[in-house]
């Protein structure tokens, strides 16, 4: 497969007034045409600005810098802001986590569907409004004509999703990030959205990255998978080499914590002890030190991430020795 998007030691700094927030530390990974990439870990540990980043999109206290940062070799880290603009939401979209925020509640579902694809495509009104029934009627909003002319707060949460979906697809993208985009919604709609987003990629071609901490979700879509942790990635793998061998204490505990409802009589769910650590100023060591039950003095030395197989890498100086016991919430 083309690769489409690379990233080689990706690190976000943030000034705040109690010093440097490290969110982001020496993050690497591809994705080629046709691929979906998931990018799993608990709250906080820096997967949504690791998108934002990806488009130009973080506040103006962080600092971006990479060693390579390249977009069907493009060099996305010497753009003008004018061709990042060409860029954004033509060859490479996102699909924002809260759709009732992505999108203005000024402006009707027209406006802001056919907007993105005037100013790409420099199409008519009349051209571009018919893209727009088109792709609301690809992702399953019915009478999509009448729709247009709504306004965000006029529809449900899973319409106003299907219709950031369908903005986000208006310039038939390359890749696309989807930041958690079935967080708010209920199951059943939170399936109908995941089935639509794998049908429109194979339909389109698209690359993509799903940013999520649903493991259930990653064990249906994902080619491969990066698990983060307080701003690293701790280990990265096939999706099938990740489920069958977690070698990172980290991701087995996350595994540990899925419940299975096949089984007959749900246990009570494990937990991890303790709380992610403060990313003011770097720390040297493992990150997961003061929370991983197989912790020893050799955690508290750097550790790279290191190739345990065949395009599988884990940051630990005991992948896979032994599993993790967690603690069980009562």
């Amino acid at each position: 497969m083309s690769m489409l998007l690379n990233v080689e030691n990706l690190n976000i700094d943030i000034a705040t007034g109690a010093g440097t927030l490290a969110a982001v530390q020496d993050v690497s990974f591809s994705v080629s045409k046709g691929e979906t990439l998931c990018i799993v870990g608990e709250s906080g540990c820096g997967k949504s600005i690791t998108a934002l980043s990806l488009l130009g999109l973080l506040p103006k206290v962080a600092k971006r810098t990479a060693r390579q940062m390249t977009f069907d070799g493009i060099d996305m880290q010497t753009l003008s802001k004018r061709r990042l603009r060409d860029l954004r939401g033509n060859r490479l979209s996102m699909i924002f986590q809260e759709p009732m925020t992505a999108l203005n509640p000024l402006h009707t579902i027209e406006r802001q569907l056919t907007d993105v694809y005037r100013a790409h495509r420099n199409a008519s009104r009349r051209e571009a409004r018919q893209r727009a029934i088109h792709l609301l009627e690809k992702v399953g909003i019915g009478d999509a004509a009448r729709r247009l002319d709504n306004y965000p707060h006029e529809l449900s949460g899973g319409m106003r999703q299907r219709v950031v979906i369908a903005m986000a697809l208006m310039c038939e993208p390359e890749l696309i990030v989807a930041d958690e985009p079935t967080t708010a919604l209920d199951v059943t709609i939170q399936a109908e959205l995941l089935r639509l987003l794998i049908d429109l990629q194979k339909s389109f071609g698209m690359g993509m990255i799903m940013i999520t901490h649903d493991l259930g979700l990653v064990s249906r879509i994902a080619d491969r998978v990066i698990v983060m942790y307080a701003g690293q990635v701790v280990e990265s793998a096939s999706a099938e080499k990740l489920f069958t061998n977690p070698s990172h204490p980290y991701t087995r505990a996350l595994l540990g914590s899925v419940p299975d409802p096949s089984h007959p009589r749900m246990k009570p769910l494990p937990s991890i002890g303790g709380t992610v650590p403060s990313l003011l100023n770097r720390m040297e060591g493992c990150h997961f030190y003061d929370r991983c039950p197989l912790a020893s003095d050799g955690c508290r030395r750097p550790i790279e991430l290191a190739k345990i197989g065949e395009g599988h890498e884990a940051r630990c100086i005991r992948p896979g020795e032994a599993k993790v016991r967690l603690k069980v919430v009562a």
